[in-house]
């Protein structure tokens, strides 16, 4: 019996949906995401890259959302054409962002904003991103981002000095793995009693021996299970979400 991401998969490559790249610019500066639309009137799902920058990956991930019935834009945070290698380069990208947490601000409501221009339903939307794009859709959160929901796959969970949760408009899902050895249970469970207290209303699930980036194809870290699962809940909190 094949699994049922296995089953997805074999869906996304029979798929005719045509997604393409389209540059924007967020204050003065190009970026270039990647847009795919199943319908005009399908929920969106804006969704954010990893510390690699938009990449296959993403994509990936886009075609299968489509199928679910979805429109996706998938932003870019980084800039036109930078899509680093070397992990000195992925610090340095994702480093500048969370220095410059007003510029982080803007290019997630910026990306927000240029679907909307290209026909995406912004006001049934749901924003979500895995590892540095889970810490950027919490900035989002925090902001008070117009959006029907906030989704971080194994994402940062930190909250930096002097912000909190009493802006957000929306849930918050968090999937994480137990065995995530770059953010800890600790900031899990000091994220928790945020939320509680800021009375946002949030499911926060973990997997056993899922580690860091559990739901990347292909590398070492992969967890089938834990994808599987996660990717699961995620579907019904898009169902329960958006219209």
């Amino acid at each position: 019996m094949k699994s049922i991401l296995g089953l997805c998969l074999l869906a996304v490559s029979s798929l005719t949906w045509a997604g393409e790249n389209r540059v924007y610019n967020v204050n003065g500066n190009e970026y270039e995401g990647y847009w795919a639309k199943v319908s005009d009137d399908a929920p969106l799902v804006l969704l954010i890259h990893d510390w690699d920058g938009l990449t296959d990956y993403e994509v990936k991930r886009a075609q299968m959302l489509n199928e679910m019935g979805y429109n996706v834009f998938a932003a870019d945070l980084f800039g036109k054409g930078v899509r680093p290698i070397e992990v000195k380069d992925k610090k340095q990208h994702t480093g500048e962002l969370y220095q410059d947490r007003a510029k982080l601000r803007a290019l997630m409501q910026g990306s927000l904003d240029f679907a909307a221009s290209l026909g995406a339903n912004a006001d049934n939307a749901v924003v979500m991103g895995y590892c540095f794009g889970g810490a950027a859709v919490l900035e989002s959160a925090r902001a008070g981002m117009q959006a029907k929901g906030f989704v971080t796959f194994h994402g940062g969970l930190s909250t930096p000095e002097g912000q909190d949760y009493q802006m957000t408009k929306a849930p918050i899902m968090v999937l994480h793995g137990t065995a995530d050895s770059a953010i800890s249970m600790s900031d899990f469970a000091s994220l928790a009693e945020q939320l509680e207290t800021a009375q946002v209303s949030h499911e926060m699930i973990t997997y056993s021996g899922a580690p860091h980036a559990f739901t990347v194809f292909g590398s070492p870290r992969y967890r089938q299970d834990a994808d599987e699962k996660s990717w699961a809940s995620f579907s019904q909190f898009l169902t329960a979400t958006t219209r």
